[in-house]
């Protein structure tokens, strides 16, 4: 109870305040600043997936100023061949109210990134973006097989017959590439589970599908319990570091994420900034407010 009131009272306290728990999990509001953190994870043998902070855009100008962002960005990791992909929300181009619009201005970020050999991956939002950002992406896919990506939440009850009509739209020739995870949003029982371990297993089940489909792997998870259980399925299914990653959160779990790559193990960390941090942190948090428990020990134990 008390998690949740002071997750629901942060966005009324200064930013300074709430930048001492967010500064772990943001590069910063400047490309300069995710640079630096990519630039950082790179000497630590770890890759990168770039995130503007920003979504559920109302207007065509604003949209377009994220797109310029975008192109900006991929431009100077491109010129950089820093090892780091990127993932857009397309709620940030209009999803909501202009499917057509958001269509063209990723595919426009898509076509830059293509051209220094880079990726693209979608991401998923909440349950009333489902379906059209699946679409989006196998319009997407048809065109640029290899150069963009999905996610999906194990929370929701449809991500397993989902994987099952991408299989079947997919070509054999170019196997997808889908990023898993838990999923953050909150949504209703009858369409996501509720229980932490009903979420473990349909993870597992899902994961288990992508690599029995030869879909590519980006095992999106904190959680030891599927860490563990994911690579018992890989050594199943024989799968080497070209078939899958570990990804992770910017300053989640830092000794598991160091453990695995000393293992061997390809990790890919997600890089959000922009300065929609504040708006980012506040509604993350009260979405998940047992995260506080966890900002607030980081607080008091920061070096």
């Amino acid at each position: 109870m008390i998690q949740r009131i002071i997750a629901w009272i942060l966005p009324y306290l200064p930013k300074k305040f709430v930048w001492l728990f967010s500064r772990k999990y943001i590069a910063g509001e400047k490309l300069e600043d995710a640079l630096n953190t990519i630039s950082h994870l790179n000497r630590q043998n770890i890759s990168s997936t770039i995130d503007i902070l920003g979504e559920s855009v109302v207007a065509s100008d604003q949209a377009l100023e994220y797109q310029k962002q975008y192109l900006q960005t991929v431009e100077q990791i491109g010129r950089a061949k820093l090892p780091s992909t990127f993932s857009v929300k397309p709620t940030m181009f209009g999803l909501l109210w202009d499917e057509e619009f958001c269509y063209i201005c990723i595919r426009e970020i898509v076509l830059l990134a293509r051209q220094y050999n880079n990726f693209v991956r979608i991401d998923m939002e909440d349950s009333q973006c489902t379906s059209l950002e699946i679409a989006l992406y196998e319009r997407l896919y048809r065109e640029f097989p290899l150069d963009v990506g999905i996610v999906f939440q194990s929370c929701l009850k449809r991500t397993y017959s989902d994987l099952q009509h991408l299989k079947n739209m997919a070509s054999d020739e170019y196997p997808l590439n889908v990023r898993l995870c838990k999923g953050i949003y909150r949504e209703t029982p009858e369409i996501a589970f509720q229980e932490k371990q009903e979420i473990r297993d349909n993870y597992m089940l899902c994961l288990e599908f992508m690599m029995e489909n030869n879909m590519f792997s980006a095992i999106a998870t904190q959680d030891e319990f599927l860490i563990n259980n994911s690579i018992q399925l890989m050594n199943k299914f024989n799968k080497s570091g070209r078939n899958f990653e570990f990804q992770m959160l910017l300053g989640v779990t830092p000794n598991l994420r160091k453990q695995l790559v000393n293992q061997g193990y390809p990790m890919r960390v997600y890089v959000p900034y922009g300065e929609e941090w504040f708006k980012y942190s506040t509604r993350r948090l009260q979405e998940n407010p047992h995260m506080v428990r966890d900002i607030i020990a980081g607080i008091f134990s920061r070096k």
